[in-house]
């Protein structure tokens, strides 16, 4: 069959979604890769009720979540963006807390049966195979037990390596387009980010391998490690600064263990640039969430350094990463299953960095409870190093005191004195 004229079986929106039935559980593509065209038309079936969607963190205009269409569809997000947030809280939407690596179980299982997989893909190439582009993590298992597969194919969406593809065969309707990938541009990098960042780089060797999240604090850390040598990347998703760590030189992967020579990953999100560095770059490998998040898989790695954020921590080293109290802010995603592979790679450090403060210096972020509601993603038996911007603390194998000693070290100067004499209340401490 020649795949070059695979525009022509495109069909319109409209067209595709009338294989969407009432009461379907669909799966929506995620990040970069979120299809929204798709998306757009599914809200104009003014005849469709009962509708679950099941998604990671979703990028551009959601119009299902707005508060007229709360009868016809109900989100279940397995991590939380910004436009889900507020539907979560007024109850027009929910959250599924599960780790990002367990994820392709719960469809491979049946524990949620899709009936319909909406996917943003490359186009097929000569032997009939598209990809799913920038965002494998838990696509490829919807891609492969949803009964029904809706996508978008559009021809600016990065072909990929690894364990990325999507038969054409297999696409039961698809829209064709033409338009960029969806971008996230970093802000500008602020005071605390950049102390926090050299606090963080000074705890990398050389020959790490190293996984990392997107944001103001990774960006700040991967920028400070252009002197570093061999490092290798073993992560479930990276951003712009790791190709410019890539093209410094300070990236090889030849001393990795697994996949070496290989940058891996299951997402990433960032710049044009970001998008164009991926493209048919056999050394940049995409891999489901569970290969790519499997501890055991990790720690084969020796020197596995995982930077992970936190909203806020307990004196005992409980991390709260997914909840602002009782408001569901993000989600458990990979923190944990790096924190540990790092914690039992060879020589490998698990950090959990974060500024000392919120709310413009009002309020500690170290504290000496969590809020009440606030949903512990990394256990304190599960902790190693914290930073903040006044330094970085080690908490493996030290005792209640020890911790709350180390971890009020690092509080903001403001806080410290209140923090000791509360802990001292609650535990009858002696500093």
């Amino acid at each position: 069959m020649n795949y070059n004229d695979w525009k022509s079986k495109a069909v319109s929106a409209e067209e595709a979604l009338k294989l969407v039935k009432s009461n379907d559980q669909i799966f929506v593509h995620g990040a970069a890769a979120t299809p929204t065209p798709l998306l757009d038309a599914m809200v104009k079936r003014s005849d469709l009720t009962g509708i679950k969607l099941y998604h990671l963190h979703l990028a551009g205009p959601i119009q299902f979540v707005e508060p007229q269409y709360k009868d016809q569809f109900f989100s279940y997000s397995l991590f939380t963006g910004a436009a889900m947030r507020k539907p979560i809280e007024e109850g027009r939407a929910d959250f599924v807390p599960i780790f990002l690596s367990a994820i392709p179980s719960l469809f491979h299982s049946g524990a949620v049966k899709l009936d319909v997989a909406f996917l943003q893909l490359s186009p097929p190439d000569k032997h009939g195979y598209c990809t799913l582009g920038t965002s494998v993590d838990t696509a490829k298992a919807a891609a492969e037990t949803a009964k029904v597969i809706i996508a978008e194919i559009n021809e600016q969406m990065p072909r990929t390596h690894g364990n990325t593809v999507v038969p054409f065969s297999k696409v039961k309707a698809f829209i064709a387009t033409n338009r960029p990938v969806l971008t996230h541009e970093s802000g500008e990098e602020t005071d605390v980010e950049a102390r926090i960042g050299q606090i963080v780089a000074d705890l990398v060797e050389d020959g790490s391998t190293l996984q990392m999240g997107i944001g103001g604090i990774p960006d700040a850390v991967l920028s400070r490690l252009k002197n570093k040598l061999d490092l290798g990347i073993h992560t479930e998703m990276f951003s712009d600064r790791v190709v410019e760590l890539f093209e410094a030189g300070a990236i090889t992967n030849k001393l990795k263990s697994v996949h070496q020579f290989r940058l891996i990953t299951s997402f990433c999100a960032g710049s044009q640039k970001l998008y164009d560095f991926v493209n048919d770059n056999p050394s940049v490998e995409f891999h489901p969430c569970d290969r790519t998040n499997d501890p055991h898989l990790i720690r084969k790695n020796d020197k596995v350094v995982a930077i992970n954020s936190a909203l806020e921590i307990d004196l005992t080293g409980q991390v709260c990463a997914d909840s602002m109290g009782h408001k569901i802010f993000s989600g458990i995603g990979g923190q944990m299953d790096f924190i540990r592979a790092a914690a039992i790679s060879k020589g490998g450090k698990p950090i959990i960095a974060l500024p000392a403060t919120a709310a413009k210096g009002k309020v500690s972020r170290i504290t000496t409870e969590l809020k009440a509601g606030a949903g512990v993603v990394t256990t304190r038996g599960h902790v190693h190093w914290v930073a903040t911007e006044f330094g970085a603390v080690n908490l493996f194998g030290k005792s209640l005191k020890q911790r709350a000693e180390a971890l009020i070290s690092i509080a903001h100067p403001d806080f410290r004195s209140e923090l000791k004499a509360k802990i001292s209340e609650i535990r009858h401490f002696v500093f």
